[in-house]
């Protein structure tokens, strides 16, 4: 058993000890069985909510509402969670009561997948009611009970099949699939936020070329934000090679560009994106573009910095499939005698003195014609050459 799940032990043991059940649950389990890395150990556990605060002296209640305790063990931080029923969804997302239970079976029904719906012991014996195990072993993505009960509880689980079919490389069960194509209009109604959250899970999975197919056929394109008129375009990503981008941005950006966006950062503000996100991509997707009509100058390697160079020709490589050059680029930038305003030999302060002028706009100008000079060898990045040159543009 991996040290993930025996340094959490002596919680379940704890629990066990006051006559409570207690079981690792979730992703945890699904990983463990697929020999993947495993992130956050959650627990369920038979015990209230009161019941498991009064058990551990460190906790926080995180969730009482719906029965969620954060325990802390040995400085690692532990979600435990009462077995519960939920009912009444709003939204198409959210339960709107839940009801503690003593029974792990009643509690793994209201789970999304069968593969997320296995419990394991502390010996590592599976409590596996509904097959969630023979599921995973042929790679299938099947719902707990009737699909169209779980995507109608929370229309969200739709782009988590999704999800889960980019990252694990699973075929989505073709009931559940039909049920997609079915209630894809619900996710009108969740948040743009969870959506952005599911979806850049889904553009960062080693199989996400095999899903773009899918996310048309289903029908759920067309409830992404701002996808409408692009939904289409969204087939022809199957055939690039996605997985040799390893950057978010890199992903967003061929996205993008094969969508043949012309506002990518207009675009992008509809899926609620952070400002600096949004501008790394678009300096990609510009950049990429621009490299239709001119190479890369030694003021573009210094405009776009060592990671920008890299990021930019990698999605063009795999954007025009050709072979990327970003380690000659990188060497070419090493080589630059300037890499930001702060190696100038100048500062605009000096400027003023040398020229006796109050500030504006043209020490802007300037700073940048010197920058230029630098970089193209006609000036040297020495002050007193510098000086000199300033002096000259005046006359």
């Amino acid at each position: 058993m991996e040290s993930e799940f025996q340094a959490a032990k002596p919680i379940l043991q704890k629990l066990h000890d006051r006559g409570f059940e207690a079981y690792f649950v979730g992703g945890s389990v699904r990983d463990h069985l697929l020999a993947r890395a495993i992130h956050d150990v959650d627990i369920a556990t038979s015990a209230m909510p009161e019941e498991v605060m009064m058990i551990f002296p460190k906790y926080v209640p995180v969730g009482l509402k719906h029965g969620t305790v954060l325990i802390f063990h040995e400085k690692l931080g532990y979600e435990v969670t009462t077995f519960r029923t939920e009912s009444d969804y709003e939204d198409f997302r959210r339960p709107a009561n839940v009801q503690f239970v003593r029974s792990l079976k009643e509690d793994m029904k209201r789970r999304d997948f069968t593969m997320n719906a296995i419990a394991m012991t502390t010996t590592g014996e599976l409590i596996d009611f509904f097959e969630g195990g023979n599921d995973i072993a042929r790679k299938v993505i099947r719902t707990v009970g009737e699909p169209s009960e779980r995507f109608s509880e929370d229309a969200l689980r739709m782009m988590r099949a999704l999800r889960f079919a980019s990252t694990l490389g699973f075929s989505i069960e073709e009931k559940t699939k039909e049920s997609i194509s079915e209630l894809a209009p619900l996710l009108a109604h969740i948040s743009v936020e969870r959506i952005t959250g599911e979806f850049e899970k889904l553009l960062m999975g080693d199989y996400v070329h095999k899903v773009y197919t899918l996310i048309v056929a289903t029908g759920l394109g067309k409830y992404l934000p701002n996808m409408a008129s692009y939904e289409q375009k969204m087939e022809c990503l199957s055939t690039y090679d996605c997985w040799k981008l390893d950057k978010l941005v890199e992903r967003w950006a061929l996205f993008l560009l094969v969508l043949e966006v012309k506002e990518p950062t207009c675009f992008l503000k509809s899926w609620r994106l952070p400002t600096k996100q949004m501008k790394e991509i678009h300096l990609i997707v510009e950049g990429v573009r621009n490299l239709h009509k001119e190479n890369w100058t030694k003021l573009k390697l210094y405009e776009f910095g060592p990671e920008m160079i890299e990021s930019t020709e990698k999605v063009r490589s795999v954007y025009q499939n050709q072979q990327s050059n970003h380690e000659t680029l990188l060497k070419k930038y090493q080589e630059l005698p300037v890499k930001s305003k702060k190696d100038l030999a100048v500062t605009g302060k000096e400027l003023l003195q040398w020229l006796q002028k109050r500030g504006g706009s043209w020490v802007a100008v300037y700073l940048q014609r010197i920058e230029e000079e630098v970089l193209n060898g006609t000036l040297q990045n020495e002050k007193e050459e510098i000086k000199e040159a300033v002096l000259s543009w005046e006359k």
